[in-house]
């Protein structure tokens, strides 16, 4: 949306309201709340050092039905490759054009096709996707996926299986920590289109109150964080 179509939505909201132009003043300090944010009350569970923030995700994560995965730089290939012989599961994948994720084109058993999830004419390729997280929140075990031309949304829902790479470098404390880094990340650019907070697999209770996975998008959730942070790594 343009800054003038955003103004007139919100100049239309005003005057439904029977509210004048909004003050200069109190303009100014909505702009400055925008471009500096200041966080809120953070829990004791967002805060702690490297190594207890990435433990932490991971629980956090695999709590939620997820399965994790910790491997060396560089070998995210050979995991993706091995979770998928271990489950039966389909070579071919889907990858999202993140060049974080080239190496995996290089791995043995991997049959790896660079779009997002067709939802028109599935193939096995459909059936696994593979995507990067832009962070991982140690509060929850959260996935941050920030849509884009290198991260199609497609891949976050329509597979059956979803897998994500995420770096231990991106690991941050809470949401408040995920937010600043999309910001940052954004950089003068408008901020992207969709966010994705991906928490465990997908799952209902709705029906009789029996839990479903698989309701909305993926039943099932491999995460494999890179270890690229020394100060996380485990002794």
């Amino acid at each position: 949306m343009s800054q003038s179509a955003r103004q007139a939505v919100l100049d239309g909201i005003r005057a439904s309201l029977r509210r004048g132009p909004l003050p200069p003043e109190t303009a100014a300090v909505l702009d400055t709340r925008l471009s500096r944010p200041e966080p809120n009350v953070v829990p004791a569970i967002a805060l702690g050092d490297r190594r207890t923030l990435v433990a932490r995700f991971l629980a956090a994560a695999e709590a939620a039905a997820a399965t994790t995965q910790r491997v060396p730089p560089g070998e995210e290939g050979a995991a993706v490759a091995d979770f998928l012989r271990a489950h039966a599961l389909p070579a071919a994948v889907a990858v999202a054009a993140d060049p974080r994720l080239d190496g995996l084109a290089a791995a043995p058993m991997l049959c790896v096709t660079r779009r997002g999830a067709d939802h028109g004419a599935p193939t096995d390729a459909d059936r696994v996707g593979v995507s990067h997280a832009l962070a991982g929140l140690a509060e929850t075990g959260t996935l941050l996926l920030a849509s884009g031309p290198e991260c199609p949304a497609t891949l976050n829902m329509l597979p059956d299986v979803h897998v994500v790479v995420v770096r231990a470098l991106d690991v941050v404390g809470g949401l408040e920590d995920g937010w600043d880094r999309l910001r940052r990340h954004a950089g003068a650019a408008p901020l992207p289109r969709t966010v994705h907070l991906v928490t465990g697999p997908s799952r209902t209770g709705d029906i009789e109150q029996t839990l479903q996975l698989g309701a909305h998008g993926p039943r099932r959730l491999h995460i494999v964080l890179i270890d690229d942070d020394p100060a996380a790594i485990r002794a």
